[in-house]
């Protein structure tokens, strides 16, 4: 079942006495009552997405250039995470448009980018201030939504089943209850206590007071990953659960809908625990695959083209996988046709495949992007 408002897909709230149609004026404030996501089913799970993300952030530093596993994960993360939307586009086109100066870019794809813009913007504001503002998270719904509208101020949000057209969920309408449920949810996200039973209640808190008119899913997302940075569960933005979200995205809205009917906390906080597990033990997989393949690239230029080998020159072909005459300039310091020679030279021994989009000649690091699809 897909939830819509307008073409995008949204999602549920939270009420003692719950009705659809009416305004969720009865929100609680958070955090939830202990009983209620403090049980031992919850306890177990948290230990064991606990240890799974403590595993991926030592496994992260196994490559010694970490702007790899950013731009790569960050991208398949701004991917999925817009799909959950109905966003579609594809990973070629997506790549194509972070390497490429060209301005007709599809619409969706372009949605995607400013995804990812909106994250790294997000992730500059953890690094300097250890903080996430109110503020902060309408800078990131402005940038992943190209609009200023910020905070509803107007009545008439519902969020509507696409295919019955009956209304599923109406969030608060009045922005004075919207900005103080917003203050409390910010106090309780910065505040010392730092589980990752907390990353959930979060999510279904912002989800459910679905703040903005529109880009409420995606940057409730964003704030996940933040909420990791924040609070030291890694270093850099490379866990992400909107895979694991398109994977069972039936329970995903199942379980939300069931806290705001039965204040059923366990299951949904269960949910999203074992989704960081099972995510964090994918992610060290693709990690390790990562870097054989790094391994494997250096072998390969130094016994094949000796002569402009550099560990810079390798590592640039994997933080950029379509990648350009201008990241080579600029990554190792070399004038044009000196960079254009070393690409082409990788192109004759196999590494890279060259194509034209618009006027620019991209370069495709042909097994990365094939293990970054897998």
């Amino acid at each position: 079942m897909l939830l819509t408002n307008k073409t995008n897909i949204q999602i549920i709230g939270h009420m003692k006495t719950f009705n659809s149609n009416e305004p969720n004026i009865n929100l609680p404030l958070l955090p939830p009552k202990s009983s209620l996501i403090e049980t031992i089913s919850i306890l177990k799970q948290e230990n064991k997405a606990v240890s799974a993300i403590a595993e991926l952030k030592g496994i992260a530093n196994i490559i010694p250039n970490q702007a790899i596993l950013i731009n790569a994960i960050v991208l398949q993360e701004a991917k999925d995470s817009s799909e959950i939307e109905n966003i579609i586009t594809t990973q070629d086109d997506l790549y194509k448009a972070a390497a490429a100066s060209i301005t007709n870019i599809n619409p969706a794809t372009k949605e995607v980018i400013f995804y990812r813009e909106a994250l790294y913007v997000g992730f500059k504001k953890i690094r300097e201030r250890d903080l996430l503002s109110i503020n902060d998270i309408i800078e990131i719904q402005k940038i992943l939504v190209q609009n200023d509208a910020g905070i509803r101020n107007t009545p008439g949000t519902a969020l509507i089943n696409d295919k019955t057209n009956e209304i599923i969920y109406t969030p608060p309408q009045d922005q004075v209850v919207i900005n103080n449920l917003l203050k409390n949810f910010v106090e309780y996200l910065n505040d010392k206590e730092t589980s990752l039973a907390k990353m959930a209640i979060l999510h279904y808190q912002f989800e459910t007071i679905h703040p903005f008119y529109d880009g409420n899913g995606r940057t409730g997302r964003i704030v996940n990953i933040l909420f990791l940075l924040l609070k030291d569960y890694l270093d850099i933005p490379i866990l992400y659960l909107s895979s694991y979200i398109i994977k069972n995205k039936i329970k995903y809205y199942d379980l939300l809908l069931s806290v705001t009917k039965n204040s059923n906390w366990e299951d949904w906080i269960l949910y999203i625990l074992e989704g960081i597990e099972i995510t964090a033990k994918e992610t060290i997989i693709k990690i390790k695959n990562i870097r054989d393949l790094l391994d494997k690239t250096i072998e390969t230029v130094k016994e094949k083209a000796p002569k402009i080998y550099s560990k810079e020159l390798v590592e640039t072909l994997f933080v950029n996988p379509y990648c350009k005459v201008e990241f080579i300039i600029n990554s190792i310091n070399v004038e044009r046709k000196a960079a254009s020679r070393y690409l082409h030279r990788l192109e004759e021994i196999g590494l890279l495949k060259s194509y034209k989009v618009g006027k620019e000649n991209i370069f495709i690091n042909i097994e990365l992007i094939q293990l970054l699809k897998e």
